[in-house]
């Protein structure tokens, strides 16, 4: 599949409790026709864990990052720093590039 929100993008969150965070994405889970694609932000929607102790981990209750919806996130534009929506050039040679409302490309 292909998405307009890539792994290292910053992104901020639009709605749910984590609304007005910004983050960079760490992960995309391809979702299919009865399950939503879903991203995992950076220090966004931060769940508590607890883990069994292991040989190499000493376990305990940790807090770790949980997936969100990618409805609810939206890409930042790099000019502006606000978020944007994101259409997809195609250059005469073939190459794609993803330009924000500002005109701005997103790397």
């Amino acid at each position: 599949m292909k998405f307009k929100i890539k792994k290292k993008d910053k992104v901020v969150v639009i709605s749910g409790k984590e609304k007005g965070k910004t983050g960079e994405v760490l992960e995309l889970i391809a979702g299919d026709a009865f399950t939503p694609t879903r991203v995992l932000v950076s220090k966004v929607n931060m769940v508590t864990k607890h883990k069994k102790p292991t040989q190499t981990d000493p376990g305990g209750i940790t807090k770790i990052e949980a997936p969100l919806s990618m409805s609810n996130v939206m890409l930042l534009d790099p000019k502006t720093n606000k978020p944007t929506r994101v259409r997809i050039k195609t250059a005469a040679n073939g190459e794609k590039s993803r330009i924000a409302k500002s005109g701005e490309t997103i790397a």
